[in-house]
């Protein structure tokens, strides 16, 4: 069995960077990865095998591919991947929130860490949500006004999505609408998930404001639908600068790019 050689990624590391490989090329090799990492193709079969019992991957005869369109890890197991950098773009996206503001916030892993940052700061406003985890983070700051969407339940999302929810969110008028996505194509934000984007495109109908969050492993990713153009949004909140194409798109379609700093 082959050494650990000095030096090489630990498995944070090579977890991430093995999803990022998938970023650009739809399958890649265990031996490949091995030689990269400077690790055993042991140690790279079991990085894989956590990652498709995650949902991240599919697991292939030696390697790995893309998940289905349709399908995308449930939010616990998004809870644990790009942590730290989905908790530097929820800070980022809290300090665009206004005091006093009505903000509409749909359900995610990036959005609830909006959520925590948001009632970090002590701030007042108003926040309408379909998302249980967004409920909970909120609920504890004093300052914070919390209307929670009702609807059908999904475990997977600890959230509630529906006609009642749609029909709930439309009654709102709101300053700035939060909302993640499970991937960005230069045509716009996808979703592996109907009933959430049907919960997005009713949040960016009710403000002026509209704000993706997302981190910079789902850029070039395309799911089952698309929620919106570009131009339906007016501000993008991220961990890295886009690729140029997807940079490009995003400058024609007048949307403004923020890169979340560390915190």
């Amino acid at each position: 069995m082959a050494r650990r050689q000095d030096g090489a990624p630990g498995k944070d590391a090579r977890h991430a960077a093995i999803l990022q490989a998938l970023n650009t090329d739809p399958t890649v090799r265990i031996s490949a990865l091995a030689a990269r990492f400077g690790v055993s193709g042991e140690t790279v079969r079991r990085d894989v095998e956590e990652l498709s019992a995650k949902g991240a991957v599919r697991r292939t005869y030696g390697g790995a591919s893309v998940t289905h369109a349709g399908i995308q890890p449930d939010l616990l197991a998004r809870e644990a991947m790009a942590g730290p950098e989905r908790a530097r773009i929820g800070a980022a996206a809290a300090a665009l929130v206004e005091p006093g503001a009505v903000v509409m916030v749909d359900a995610g892993s990036t959005t609830s860490r909006f959520a925590r940052a948001l009632a970090g700061r002590g701030a007042a406003a108003t926040i309408i949500t379909n998302s249980l985890p967004v409920v909970s983070a909120a609920g504890e700051a004093p300052g914070l006004r919390v209307l929670v969407a009702p609807g059908e339940f999904y475990a997977a999302e600890r959230a509630l999505y529906g006609a009642e929810t749609d029909a709930f969110l439309r009654r709102f008028s709101a300053d700035i609408a939060l909302i993640g996505a499970s991937g960005l194509l230069p045509e716009g934000p996808t979703d592996a998930e109907s009933r959430a984007a049907w919960v997005k495109r009713a949040m960016l109908d009710r403000a002026p404001r509209r704000v993706l969050l997302l981190d910079s492993g789902k850029f070039g990713r395309g799911y089952l639908e698309h929620v919106a153009d570009l131009s339906a949004l007016t501000d993008l909140v991220t961990d890295a600068p886009p690729p140029p194409p997807l940079a490009a798109a995003l400058v024609r379609a007048g949307v403004v790019v923020h890169v979340a700093k560390d915190v």
